[in-house]
């Protein structure tokens, strides 16, 4: 299994074959919604009312969250973030916080 170091590791070695290296953390951010949009259209035409075009091809919604992945890798590695400590903290804040928050299973 691929740890989240492991794969900012692997992008950061992608993007640092390029010249321009990262965009800046404004045009990351523009990137993501785009790919944010990209999946929401694809699970409205999977699980909502929104048919497809004709002319549309079928894409993978786990393709579309993996792109949406890859940006949000760029964007911490960008700004120096270590998301395995931020997801880390995360889980903790989620854990304590909403421990309570929803029905648990038994």
């Amino acid at each position: 299994m691929t740890t989240l170091k492991e794969m900012q590791q692997q992008v950061d070695e992608y993007i640092s074959g390029f010249k321009a290296g990262y965009f800046t953390p404004m045009e990351n951010m523009v990137r993501l919604t785009e790919e944010v949009g990209e999946l929401a259209r694809e699970i409205n035409h999977v699980y909502g009312p929104k048919q497809k075009k004709l002319s549309e091809k079928e894409k993978d919604i786990g393709l579309e969250l993996a792109d949406n992945l890859f940006v949000l890798l760029c964007l911490a590695n960008s700004m120096d973030i270590d998301l395995t400590d931020s997801f880390n903290e995360t889980m903790e804040k989620f854990n304590k916080r909403d421990y309570n928050r929803f029905e648990r299973k038994s």
